[in-house]
């Protein structure tokens, strides 16, 4: 794992923020609220991502055949 996920987590987090932010300003809160949705689900399709590689690792360390 390097620090590129992470920022991509920070960056995704910083953007959804700021357009909730405006989103809300600009009485659209069904709108803001979709995309901390989006945002979250993003999020954690990067992470899911990341164990699905952790367990194909795992797999292949312990050389198990499914």
């Amino acid at each position: 794992m390097d620090i590129s996920l992470i920022l991509k987590i920070a960056l995704i987090g910083m953007l959804t923020a700021i357009a909730n932010m405006l989103l809300k300003k600009a009485n659209k809160e069904d709108i803001a609220t979709l995309v901390s949705i989006a945002g979250l689900i993003l999020c954690l399709v990067l992470v899911v991502d990341m164990v699905v590689q952790l367990f194909d690792t795992i797999q292949s360390l312990f050389d198990f055949s499914i």
